[in-house]
């Protein structure tokens, strides 16, 4: 519930408000006693207990005028509207003005929670999920999660999420439940768009993880320029009680010389000139962590079950982040070593060396990097891929699949991978003709699992299979349904076990 009152206590303490106005007149002072018991900025729902807000780029008067009709009598604007309404709250910023009273709304629910904030142009998820293992196994299970992938709230059921960073009405309920579901952590991944249309104004963060920075993410409807984009990244770092930061990465210097202008302590991890050295070693799913301090005890050895130096290094700050917020390194050695991170390069090992990458790559720039990563990892053996194509959908995709099939593979499976209405077999051609390389061995099976199933059994010892597209989905659409369908990650589990 929010009054009258409070709400122009808050917005005046924000330097937000403008004024109140009314059929009658115009005031600085809220004109009468009202309580709300709903906040919304969606039109279709509200009612006479409802303060709506008048945001975003589409918005229209005409919802408005509905809004009234269904017997709102309360709005928030950056401008007044001619309508007829009880009350209208005239505010210098309207995406502020949401965040500051959707936290008062919901009793300030991150003063409940532990917030660890990440962001970067690569790797955000990953660590994400890094973190939230290593936290479940240190609170129990406690631990909430907002990712640009999954949400959950419990800590154990999930949903898909709409946005990386919710928008703050949004975030700040899922906040509440996350509290309510007696949650006291949350880890979730931070957008620069969050910043850009004020999503998470005014919170700060009990620890916050810059990972990387390069151009992403500009154009017309996003960013202009690579300045902005990162102007918008770096205010988490203004905004964090703590910040870990990537030694190495480019502007290092200014986002260091950030924290200190704030007072923000700073702790780094990769090289050996950072505060915790990150080393790969010699199993690939190996990497040491040592600091000449370790003032969060976390010198040791680690394993994970993904691929990569990259994901060793987001481990790293994983590890850092929970031991920041009460993980032990038990936690993070046992969370690191069990985290799966849906479609995210997770590799499994046949007893004779083969490896197996599963990865939800289903375009050219996907499809490309991880291959290029695997031909680097296994010059001397055969490199095969498994993959196919949605159907009824982004048929474009089909011929930037061919296309990094062609330029990195051995050979190549075509198999199902949702194809709906369209036939796996007109799909797969389609892929097969934009692969322009005819030392690629190319066949079709449309038992995708038939397909994972031979590719284990028949490889030797320097190969290495990719199974792309599908990572741990439980389904596979085929005529407008969703059957059943055991995951490439399980499949592959089970099958090198044969």
């Amino acid at each position: 519930m929010l009054t009258l009152t409070q709400i122009q206590q808050i917005l005046e303490k924000e330097n937000l408000l403008r004024e109140f106005i009314t059929p009658t007149r115009w005031t600085l002072s809220a004109p009468f006693d009202k309580s709300y018991q709903k906040i919304s900025y969606d039109s279709r729902e509200v009612d006479s207990d409802t303060l709506f807000f008048c945001k975003g780029n589409n918005f229209q008067q005409r919802f408005l005028e509905q809004a009234l009709a269904d017997g709102l009598t309360s709005y928030i604007a950056e401008q007044p509207y001619e309508v007829p309404a009880e009350l209208a709250i005239i505010v210098t910023d309207i995406r502020q003005a949401l965040a500051v009273l959707s936290m008062a709304f919901y009793d300030y629910p991150q003063e409940k929670l532990k917030l660890i904030g990440i962001t970067g142009t690569k790797g955000k998820t990953t660590v994400a999920y890094f973190t939230k293992q290593i936290l479940d196994i240190a609170t129990n299970k406690k631990t909430a999660l907002l990712s640009t992938l999954n949400t959950t709230l419990d800590g154990v059921t999930f949903f898909k999420s709409k946005l990386t960073t919710p928008e703050s009405l949004d975030l700040y309920r899922m906040m509440a439940e996350a509290a309510a579901n007696g949650m006291t952590h949350l880890v979730m991944e931070v957008s620069s768009q969050a910043y850009k249309v004020a999503r998470v104004y005014g919170l700060t963060f009990d620890v916050g993880l810059f990972l990387n920075i390069s151009p992403d993410h500009i154009g017309p409807i996003e960013h202009p320029t690579f300045e902005d984009y990162f102007y918008c990244k770096r205010q988490l770092v203004a905004n964090s009680r703590q910040v870990i930061l990537q030694h190495e990465i480019d502007h290092f210097e200014l986002l260091q010389e950030l924290a200190e202008i704030k007072n923000i302590p700073v702790i780094t991890y990769g090289n050996e000139a950072a505060d915790y050295y990150v080393k790969p070693l010699e199993h690939p799913l190996a990497f040491s962590l040592s600091s000449s301090t370790d003032q969060y005890h976390l010198n040791g050895s680690y394993q994970l079950l993904l691929a990569g130096d990259f994901n060793k290094e987001n481990a790293a700050a994983a590890l850092i982040a929970g031991a920041l917020v009460g993980a032990d390194q038990n936690a993070g050695r046992q969370g690191l070593a069990e985290a799966l991170v849906p479609g995210r390069m997770n590799l499994l090992l046949k007893p004779n060396g083969a490896h197996i990458y599963v990865d939800y790559a289903h375009n050219y720039l996907s499809m490309k990097s991880l291959l290029a990563f695997a031909k680097e990892q296994h010059p001397d053996g055969q490199l095969l891929v498994i993959t196919g194509s949605t159907g009824n959908k982004a048929e474009s995709r089909r011929e930037g699949l061919g296309q990094a099939i062609g330029e990195y593979a051995d050979s190549a499976v075509l198999t199902s991978d949702d194809p709906n209405f369209e036939d796996p077999k007109k799909i797969a051609n389609e892929i097969e003709q934009s692969i322009q390389n005819a030392h690629v061995h190319v066949q079709f099976e449309a038992d995708r699992k038939k397909a994972i199933k031979e590719a284990i059994q028949n490889a030797g010892p320097n190969d290495a299979i990719i199974l792309a597209g599908k990572g741990t989905d439980k389904y596979m659409t085929v005529n407008g349904k969703d059957l059943p369908y055991e995951g490439d990650y399980h499949l592959a589990e089970e099958f090198i076990k044969d």
